[in-house]
């Protein structure tokens, strides 16, 4: 991604702060077929764990043909856009003056580049689903629990997904 050196950001935590308040991310991989992108919530480790950058982790359908993508090329970008908008030439004073400006576009955007590493392991997956259910239903006055289902659901579910853990290689 192209980034002007006046609008970059290297401060670790900015970055973390962002892809958790996104936490939806653009996962992008190229594998036999081609290239492919799938919107999947991600859950960014605390910090301490491996990886100086950060570790992602998720899950993908079983189903979905991004895990055989993954298994043909682990390496991957994930992109987690967060706000952005249009700014008119009438905002900069220099309109006023000679017109020499132009529209552009504002956005927050963070790229994060790794392998991905696809993990089948039942109590690895229930955590992962734990972590992303507590960061999204935590906040809620009456927060919903993996534990909430019938423990007999949960497995059937766990059967269907394969997780993904990328440690963050460069942000």
């Amino acid at each position: 991604m192209y980034q002007p050196p006046h609008f970059r950001e290297t401060d670790l935590a900015v970055l973390h702060a962002q892809i958790r308040a996104t936490t939806l991310g653009l996962l992008i991989s190229a594998g036999p077929d081609g290239v492919i992108a799938n919107p999947i919530p991600f859950v960014l480790a605390d910090e301490g764990d491996e990886g100086d950058k950060g570790v992602l982790r998720a899950h993908l359908a079983r189903a979905n043909p991004q895990i055989a993508a993954l298994r043909a090329d682990p390496a991957v970008l994930v992109v987690f856009q967060g706000v952005n908008g249009y700014i008119t030439p009438s905002w900069y004073a220099q309109k006023a003056i000679d017109h020499k400006v132009v529209p552009t576009w504002n956005y927050a955007i963070v790229q994060a580049r790794g392998r991905a590493r696809l993990i089948e392991e039942r109590d690895w997956l229930l955590a992962q689903i734990g972590a992303l259910t507590e960061a999204h239903e935590g906040p809620r006055a009456r927060p919903w629990s993996v534990a909430d289902a019938p423990e007999s659901y949960i497995a059937s579910q766990l059967k269907g997904i394969v997780g993904i853990e990328i440690v963050v290689e460069t942000l």
